[in-house]
């Protein structure tokens, strides 16, 4: 696979012997095999020579069989040391330090006879940063469903209905479409409730006039989407309202700027400066916005401390937000394609 022929070269270039990595994800990202092994091992070798090498449990192995993967598979019972199966030895080896625990690496150390360890985390997000058009594919998927969850819940909305509810009726619903999983905790918020930035959904009934906040995204073929809607529900007051078009100026200003080249500091300072000179800086807490793929959150972060610059194939979120106690909380946010000469906004429900 040409993803795991890139750490290959890195190895090679870096004159490394392997590379352990550990991350369910990223293990999905180079076999095309995902699972969730709880505390068993997990682990995908790779090694300078370009053999590769799959640690799992063996109730696992038949399916990793008719996975992508091609590699040498590790079974083990849950009775067996996974390290006896495979006997071998590195001088220097690359590992996730974001994700090995201590013991795992103790374990390696012994196992291997190790030497010296590095890092190959950065090396892993900057390629998972770059989207390949199979990826976008499953991404834009994605957000057309999340756009979906969003008219299912507005069309539900009603008086007195709580923000459970509405967040059970939309993941129920989605379902219908196929979808079996969401990106992360469906967030329905009413009113003044929404002026936590991570509220809770819960028994808070729906009143009139008053704005409804809805946070989701959904998981199609591993991949995520990640959107906000504010809606009106009635007519909500004037501040209330204000705060709605000061926070919808800063998003579609920041994504006007959104090209190959730029800073992503700069995008997050378009948005920030908007809110900030109509009054409202102190109530926009959070970073602009974030990576997207197989992850809700990945790199890289849209910061005021990022340095780094938009590339084509980047997708990320811009999602600016204002948050007034006791008054409303209003957050917008879409999913964006970095292109070649621009941007393309992947979710699409009204604004």
């Amino acid at each position: 696979m040409s993803k795991i022929n890139d750490i290959v070269n890195y190895l090679q270039k870096e004159n490394v012997d392997a590379a352990w990595i550990t991350t369910p994800l990223n293990i999905y990202y180079f076999t095309g095999y995902r699972s969730e092994p709880h505390e068993r091992l997990f682990a995908l070798l790779i090694q300078s020579n370009g053999e590769t090498v799959l640690f799992c449990p063996k109730m696992e192995v038949e399916e990793v069989k008719q996975s992508p993967y091609e590699g040498k598979i590790i079974g083990y019972l849950d009775t067996e040391n996974p390290f006896d199966l495979y006997q071998q030895s590195f001088k220097q080896i690359l590992i996730e330090s974001e994700h090995l625990t201590v013991k795992r690496q103790r374990e390696l150390t012994n196992a291997f006879q190790i030497e010296h360890y590095g890092d190959i985390d950065q090396v892993i997000k900057d390629l998972r940063n770059i989207k390949s058009i199979d990826e976008i594919k499953k991404i834009k998927h994605a957000a057309n469903l999340a756009d979906k969850c969003i008219e299912i819940g507005v069309a539900y909305l009603k008086e007195g209905i709580s923000e459970r509810e509405v967040v059970n009726h939309i993941e129920n619903e989605i379902k219908k479409y196929g979808v079996n999983e969401m990106s992360f905790d469906t967030m329905v918020l009413f009113g003044d409730h929404a002026a936590s930035p991570h509220g809770v959904p819960g028994n808070r009934k729906l009143q009139k006039n008053e704005l409804v906040l809805f946070d989701l995204g959904v998981i199609y073929e591993h991949y995520c989407s990640d959107m906000t809607r504010t809606v009106q529900f009635g007519t909500p007051s004037k501040e209330a309202l204000d705060i709605y078009n000061i926070v919808l100026d800063a998003e579609e200003s920041a994504i006007a700027a959104i090209r190959p080249g730029v800073k992503l500091k700069d995008i997050d300072k378009i948005a920030r400066d908007i809110i900030d000179n109509a009054g409202y800086g102190q109530y926009f807490p959070h970073r602009l916005g974030h990576g997207l793929g197989l992850e809700e959150h990945e790199y890289q972060d849209v910061s005021s401390t990022n340095d780094n610059i938009l590339e084509a194939g980047m997708v990320i979120t811009i999602e600016p937000g204002i948050y007034v106690p006791g008054v409303a909380g209003v957050r917008i946010e879409d999913d964006i394609l970095v292109t070649e000469n621009g941007c393309e906004i992947l979710t699409h429900y009204t604004k």
